[in-house]
Order: structure tokens, then sequence, then C-alpha cells
């Protein structure tokens, strides 16, 4: 049952998801407020308004992960 093996590699990366984000603080709130602003201003929430903070993040979390397999 190959199945059950993928679903418990996904959760076992999932459970080191909010360590890694911990790791991130910072561009993770940084990313939230630029969502929050634009979705509550007159032009709403469009794709890529938060584009430079949303690769901050993903970097950070593409290091943090890099990082942790070291």
């Amino acid at each position: 049952m190959s199945g059950r093996g993928a679903c418990e590699r996904a959760r076992a990366r999932l459970r080191r998801f909010p360590v890694l984000l911990a790791g991130c603080a910072g561009q993770a709130a940084a990313y939230g407020r630029c969502v929050a602003a634009a979705a509550g201003g007159e032009a709403g929430l469009r794709r890529d308004v938060c584009g430079e903070q949303f690769r901050a993040l993903r970097e950070c979390l593409a290091r943090a992960v890099r990082g942790e397999q070291e």
C-alpha cells in the first residue's frame, strides 16, 4: 500500500510547517499586512499585488527547508 506511505510523508511535512513558518514570522507578517491592506482597499485584492512580500516569504521557507535537510 504505497498510498499509505505517501499520506504519512505528507503528514510529516505538514507537521513541520508551523516550525518553519515561525522562523519566517517577519516575512509572514509583512505578507499578511499587505493582503489585509489590499483586500480592504477600493481596488480590492488582485493577483500579484503582494507579489514581493509573497516571494520573500516563499524564499524564507525554502531556505528553512534546505537548512533542515542539511
